[in-house]
Parts: structure tokens; sequence; C-alpha cells
């Protein structure tokens, strides 16, 4: 068939056993995870549909343009509150564990890494919340709350290593610490927003209660889910609810 080569270009390729992390295949196993465990061969559909990842490359397209739009002022606005990289670049695992750079406009001091022991994890399990973060400037608090330190996520979601709508991408660390019920979140890629993000955001901080809705996204899924996840996350950024 010719148009074959077509439509495997149309999706990013997916990772090979080499590529997936958290090390399943060299290092630093997640802690419950039973190190004979093979992937299962089965690939979520999500992955495989050519109308989301359309929906993905549109959505990006439309994102980065508003992200370059607003480049300017958001970079000014940030140099003047606290001088120093105007992006922010981190590590974070996506589908399989696979390792990618996430992007974002810095909303927090430069040394925020270095300063993460001094401050309070508010959330139980796997994941860091603190609704007050002292390491959040005057601009980050601002771009946090109407989530246009997000914009730059977009190109993330054109390279392929997220979707406009699926789980939070975790760091490595959090990955470390995961168990084979945790692991089932990795299953299809990491989104912008999420189950979590419109509907438990500023009420769930428990990971397991996360978890249990990122499961439930994944047997879920379909295209029109993802829409209503998307109208849902407007809503919720409209109304400024949940981010900090």
């Amino acid at each position: 068939m010719t148009t074959t080569p077509k439509l495997k270009s149309f999706f990013p390729a997916l990772p090979t056993d080499s590529d997936l992390n958290p090390d399943r295949s060299t290092v630093d196993l997640p802690s419950g995870l039973d190190c004979d465990l093979a992937p299962p061969p089965e690939i979520h559909a999500s992955l495989q549909s050519a109308n989301k990842r359309l929906m993905d490359l549109l959505g990006a397209a439309v994102g980065l343009t508003f992200t370059a739009i607003l480049l300017v002022p958001i970079a000014i606005a940030i140099t003047l509150d606290n001088p120093g990289p105007i992006l922010y670049c981190q590590e974070r695992c996506g589908f399989r564990g696979k390792r990618f750079k996430i992007w974002k406009f810095r909303s927090m001091v430069t040394e925020a890494d270095q300063l993460k022991h001094t401050v309070t994890n508010q959330a139980k399990g796997h994941i860091f919340k603190n609704d007050n973060d002292p390491r959040i400037t005057r601009v980050g608090r601002f771009l946090r709350r109407t989530s246009l330190d997000e914009l730059p996520q977009f190109w993330n979601v054109w390279m392929g290593d997220m979707s406009l709508v699926g789980t939070r991408p975790p760091t490595p660390d959090e990955v470390k610490k995961y168990n084979n019920f945790h692991w089932q979140r990795l299953e299809i890629k990491p989104g912008i927003t999420g189950e979590w993000q419109a509907n438990g955001r500023s009420k769930v901080s428990d990971f397991d209660a996360i978890v249990e809705m990122d499961l439930k996204y994944i047997r879920n899924w379909s295209v029109s889910y993802d829409l209503r996840l998307i109208l849902k996350t407007i809503q919720v950024v409209l109304h400024r609810e949940g981010a900090y």
C-alpha cells in the first residue's frame, strides 16, 4: 500500500525498549516493579488515533500562535520581576517512561530546584504541591493562575512528546517510586490538561486518587471525551480555579 509511509510519518515514533524509562532495562527500577515485567504489547488506542493526532496538531498550531503573540510581553514581565531565563526546561517522563524535555514560562525564582527541599509538600504520595510555594514570583503567580506558564508546552505537543489531553507528566524522581498500580498511568501520552486538571486540581492532592482519575480517562478515552475535557479546562482557566 502506498499510503503506509504517509500514515507512519503522521505519528511520532513510539519509544523502543532502549528509550524506555524509568530504566526498566538499565538502572533505578521503580519500587514494587518486577524487573522481569515486560511492557504490555498492546498500544493504547489514543496513540494510534489519527483524529487525536490531528486534533493535537491543530491545537498546537493555535497554541503556538498565541505563544508567539504573548512571548514578548511575558518575557519582559518575567525579566523585570526576577531577572533570569524566560523559559524553564525540566526532564519529564512520557509514554511508558520515555524521557523528554518539557517547556514552560519560568514562574519561580531561578534557584527554585535547589530550594525545593525547603518547601513543605502538601500533597500525599508521588507528587509535589504547595498552594503557597514561596519560590513562585509575583509574575509567576499570575502566569500560573491564568495557565499562561504552560503555553510553551504546545511545542511538546507539536513534537509528539505530549498530547493536548492526557495524564500529568511526572519527573523521573517521581517515577522511580512508582509501583505497578502507578505505572499504568504511563500507558498513554502525557497531556497539557487531563481528568485531574479539569475536574480535581483544586480539590485532589492524594496521588493515588489522581491515578484513579487517570485510569478512568484511559479506560473511557475517546476523541469526544478529549473535547469535553478541553472545554472544561477552558472553563476552569477562565474562572482561575485550582492553579497556584
